[in-house]
């Protein structure tokens, strides 16, 4: 059970994932701008590939029979190489020499490849029998007209992008990147390169923030800092609003102290409220929540209590947003303790850890022994997050865990 009042990850995410709905809007892109977009529409090949039966392999088209036994030769009688094939036909008793990709001429059942030939002059034959069909790869092996190669909600990354190009479309159809607002608060902030007066510091959550949105295909639109006050909030919601952001991110002022105005200044706004505290460890005091069509994500001040709830939350919401029908599906993978750890309490942690193979494969996932989180330099030292759950018992150095590995947070 989480704590009176806490909400446990697993039903935050649910609940953000399910207040979100893809974004309709369609942009058609040139396929070369496409890469990281996400199809809107499935896309239907336009060819058969391969169009023709070709070879897959160097090496002789014949007729398996010709070459039964190794006393049995065939005249080379031709050549068939890509995008150049053998006009004629291949007839019993005769070959044609055969290039990777080439059509297979007509009357020729099998490849002998040519590390497989002996060669008597222009007389061919076989080391070893062929089979009907040896190396050769048959029209529509890979995809045919009219079937869809790639659903729409795919991410389009390399492959996609290899085989939307294969099935001849110039264009896709992709949908609309969602705007992400990245709003900063707090009277302790000041921008990189600024100096910081006797009580500030630096301002480095929204970098963070921002690479993680446009890793998950979204834009970010930086806000700048609000100071403690209503009217600084009030200014940085309106320009969300004026940008037509679709998720609006404030970082910092999402807990109970005096100067923690963000809920307040949402709520005079007319947010609607979806949950506020979660059940983890860095990270408990978020908001979430809709003011109108935008949707709201306060994030905690603390930089590493920032990323740890971009990577668990507004990422998959990113994705959602995107058309992503994997949006929030488990990343986690499994590894073993590489230190002993102390039993958990009631909130889920994400502790900070270093990743390492055993003698047996096995990933090792050791946390570092200071979990502060301002810590910033701890994680950039870390590849992965070690995941205890609510009430873990203590564990001994060697037992199973599970990790999230940081290059897994939408890129």
């Amino acid at each position: 059970m989480a704590p009176k009042n806490l909400l446990p990850v697993s039903d935050a995410l649910a609940k953000i994932l399910a207040a979100a709905s893809p974004i309709a809007e369609v942009e058609t892109l040139p396929l070369r701008e496409s890469f990281g977009r996400t199809l809107a529409r499935d896309l239907v090949s336009t060819r058969t590939q391969p169009p023709f039966d070709v070879s897959a392999m160097d090496g002789y088209a014949l007729r398996a029979a010709d070459v039964a036994t190794p006393e049995k030769r065939v005249l080379l009688s031709g050549e068939s190489a890509a995008g150049r094939g053998f006009a004629g036909e291949v007839k019993p008793g005769e070959c044609v020499r055969i290039f990777t990709g080439a059509p297979i001429p007509k009357g020729a059942d099998a490849i002998l490849i040519q590390e497989d030939a002996t060669i008597e002059g222009a007389m061919i034959g076989a080391r070893e029998p062929l089979r009907v069909g040896q190396h050769i790869r048959v029209a529509g092996v890979d995809f045919r007209e009219g079937e869809v190669g790639l659903q729409a909600g795919v991410r389009m990354g390399p492959a996609e992008l290899a085989l939307a190009a294969a099935m001849n479309h110039p264009l896709v159809p992709v949908t609309r990147k969602p705007r992400v607002a990245i709003l900063a608060t707090g009277d302790e902030l000041v921008m990189p390169g600024e100096t910081p007066g006797p009580d500030q510091i630096v301002c480095s959550n929204p970098f963070a923030v921002a690479s993680y949105v446009e890793g998950a295909g979204g834009e970010p639109i930086d806000l700048g800092i609000a100071g403690d006050e209503f009217a600084a909030l009030e200014r940085g919601i309106a320009e969300a609003r004026e940008a037509k952001a679709d998720i609006l991110v404030t970082l910092g002022g999402a807990s109970v102290g005096d100067h923690d105005l963000v809920q307040s200044a949402l709520t005079k706004e007319g947010m609607e409220l979806g949950f506020w505290r979660i059940a983890m460890r860095p990270g408990k005091p978020l908001i979430h929540g809709r003011l109108g069509e935008m949707h709201i994500m306060g994030l905690p001040g603390n930089p590493v209590s920032s990323i740890v709830c971009s990577l668990i939350f507004l990422i998959p919401l990113v994705r959602k947003l995107c058309g992503d029908l994997n949006a929030g599906a488990n990343l986690t993978q499994p590894a073993i303790l590489g230190a002993d750890m102390k039993a958990n309490d009631q909130r889920q942690d994400y502790l900070r850890a270093t990743l390492s193979t055993d003698g047996e494969g096995r990933i090792v996932a050791t946390p570092h022994a200071l979990q502060d989180s301002s810590l910033l330099s701890i994680f950039s030292r870390s590849q992965a997050l070690l995941i205890r759950p609510p009430h873990a018992p203590a564990a001994k150095a060697g037992e199973a865990c599970r990790i999230l590995r940081l290059s897994s947070g939408g890129f």
